[in-house]
């Protein structure tokens, strides 16, 4: 199980690194998208910083299984806010999907790690 926990928490730090890194950087096509959804540039960038640490959080994860287990619970947790963002403002399943897809695969990375403990 260790194997399939490794893979997913590598596969979804890369993504969340690659995701958070335009937030933090306050990247204008990010803060235009953002802002359509009611966040202000300053939450951007925490949003950002969450991601980022959360990839962090992960790879630490490897080493430490509780530091990976919080860190999948805070990325799943900030994936569920971004889903209901997405169905506040009524956006269509495609721009919904990116979000949802890693919510549910932090929340396979929780699993996993639970079950690791």
């Amino acid at each position: 199980m260790f194997i399939a926990t490794a893979a997913l928490s590598v596969l979804l730090a890369l993504a969340f690194a690659g995701a958070g890194y335009p937030k933090l950087s306050g990247k204008d096509s990010m803060a235009a998208e953002l802002g359509r959804l009611g966040v202000s540039a300053g939450f951007m960038r925490v949003i950002g910083a969450l991601e980022i640490l959360g990839a962090v959080g992960l790879i630490a994860g490897l080493w430490i299984e509780a530091l990976g287990v919080a860190a999948a619970t805070g990325l799943a947790l900030l994936m569920a806010g971004a889903v209901a963002s997405h169905l506040r403002a009524r956006d269509t399943a495609k721009q919904t999907l990116p979000s949802l897809v890693l919510l549910i695969l932090s929340a396979t990375t929780l699993a996993l790690g639970l079950a690791g403990l």
